[in-house]
């Protein structure tokens, strides 16, 4: 199942919105939100300074990831990144596959 990387950070509406309902009224709403799309949540935390959440979470497939970017951004809570994540194997893979690739000339 791909991981995704997610860093997001709140505008001042969503702030308020975190301010009501609290760090574990935030959690709950990422995982039903995930978990409604047929992931996981492996880890959530907090922080401060640029970036205000960081997430890594484990989707069925990269259109479940847009459909959830969508969804969040059109909101105007938050401003979010998505990053997949890679193993270490899958990178291993990647790194054997023949490419037809040429570069262009100067």
């Amino acid at each position: 199942m791909p991981k995704y990387l997610i860093q997001a950070t709140y505008t001042s509406e969503g702030v308020k919105g975190l301010l009501k309902e609290g760090a574990s009224g935030r959690r709950a709403a990422v995982d039903q939100v995930v978990t409604g799309l047929g992931g996981t949540v492996e880890s959530v935390y907090f922080a401060f300074g640029e970036t205000d959440i960081v997430l890594i979470i484990d989707l069925p497939d990269p259109v479940s990831m847009a459909a959830i970017s969508l969804t969040v951004k059109a909101s105007g809570a938050l401003h979010t990144q998505a990053t997949p994540l890679l193993t270490t194997e899958e990178i291993d893979e990647a790194a054997h596959r023949q490419v037809p690739f040429r570069a262009p000339s100067a």
